[in-house]
């Protein structure tokens, strides 16, 4: 495939010409944003040391995560965002604190998986942008190298998940051979070491695996397939299923936004036109499924005789998304039919989600879905939190983040 570049877009969003949404509720979001950051500082003695990793049930509270975790970095994420906005210490350096978490990560290779892009753009890269921090960048460095090393020939892609022993013996034997879409976000890491390094290898394999997903993760209609198979000895693709959504042909909700997110990130990071026009077409298809609260269920294709949770996590990170998308095409219709789209997703989720204003509230957001089938459902999660605060910044105005 030929990757044609848009040669106004530069190397990285940070070139584009500045986008200032033009959202109908700036008010609303800025209100709510204020209403965030003001939480997030409140939890810091609360949490301490720890990292919020879902919301336990029945409660506004959280329980916290274990050493080998992939959502340890949300938290962190917040404290970032909130020092970005604010350049208050107490953010910085609690975020600081939890260097030692991510440490002891790069010392476990067998914890290792594509997470290690939420991982470390979330926690290193971002003390790294914001403040210089030259230890972070290293440790963001080796997590990039770690990651790009979990490519296995013949298959095009970064090995997204590992074998473990609490697997089922068929899950986890085609675990070596699946793409899955939640590694989207992964990539960022990627292109942000080849411009930190100059290292091509990296972009190389981004590519590769951003290709491989929409070749085969994305469906015609624009839908999305939760996972890929291939056979691990030739890289033929063997077919797509589902882990987290409601069946192998359905279109999982919080599949959809990761690859929203991250195709549009993709693009403002390389101006690869067939990544920006994939993430608007998954656009699309949200448009025509989404309910008039603007809060998405957890699958799309959810029957009636299944209850209807909904998955505010995918509202998040979809509405983050789409204004990151508005942004890759920087003014005209499209900018303003993808702003619209978010604006009503992200208000969807300040009049019907946010919890943010309660005391007794843990976390930002109810109403998210972590994996139904489980009977993780009405959890307040941690990467819901972050998501929420990320696109309440980029809603009014802000276009500068650790991705």
């Amino acid at each position: 495939m030929e990757l044609k570049q848009n040669a106004d877009s530069g190397a990285s969003y940070a070139h584009l010409e500045l986008f200032q949404p033009p959202t109908a509720h700036r008010v609303e979001f800025e209100q709510a944003l204020d209403q965030v950051v003001a939480k997030v500082g409140a939890l810091i003695p609360k949490f301490g040391l720890r990292n919020p990793r879902i919301g336990a049930p029945g409660s506004l509270q959280y329980q916290f995560c274990i050493p080998d975790e992939w959502v340890a970095s949300f938290w962190t994420g917040q404290l970032w965002l909130a020092h970005s906005l604010t350049g208050v210490s107490s953010f910085k350096n609690s975020a600081r604190m939890r260097r030692g978490y991510f440490q002891t990560v790069l010392e476990h290779p067998e914890w290792h998986d594509h997470d290690l892009g939420f991982l470390f753009s979330l926690s290193c890269v971002a003390d790294y942008r914001l403040t210089g921090n030259r230890h972070a960048r290293k440790m963001a460095l080796r997590a990039a190298d770690f990651l790009a090393a979990r490519w296995r020939q013949p298959m095009g892609f970064v090995m997204c998940w590992n074998p473990m022993l609490r697997d089922g013996p068929e899950f986890g034997a085609r675990k070596t051979g699946t793409l899955n879409i939640d590694s989207m976000q992964a990539m960022a890491l990627l292109f942000w070491a080849a411009k930190e390094t100059g290292q091509q290898s990296f972009t190389d394999i981004a590519h590769m695996h951003l290709e491989t997903s929409r070749t085969h993760l994305i469906r015609d209609d624009f839908s999305s397939y939760h996972a890929f198979e291939f056979d691990p000895r030739t890289g033929a693709p063997l077919g797509g299923f589902t882990h987290q959504g409601l069946s192998d042909e359905s279109c999982w909700s919080r599949g959809q936004s990761w690859a929203i997110h991250g195709f549009a990130q993709a693009y403002l990071y390389c101006g690869v036109e067939i990544y920006r026009d994939t993430a608007a077409g998954m656009a699309d298809y949200v448009a025509s499924k989404l309910g008039d609260d603007g809060v998405p269920l957890w699958d799309y294709d959810l029957p009636s005789d299944k209850h209807p949770y909904r998955d505010s996590s995918a509202g998040a990170i979809t509405a983050a998304g789409l204004y990151a998308l508005a942004q890759c095409f920087g003014a005209g219709p499209q900018a303003e039919t993808y702003t619209a789209l978010a604006d009503k997703m992200l208000l969807g989720l300040v009049k019907n989600c946010d919890i943010a204003g309660n005391p007794e509230a843990e976390g930002l957001l109810k109403d998210g879905a972590a994996f139904v089938d489980l009977g993780r459902a009405d959890n307040m999660l941690p990467y819901g939190d972050y998501y929420y605060m990320e696109a309440l910044m980029r809603a009014v105005g802000h276009t500068e983040f650790f991705w």
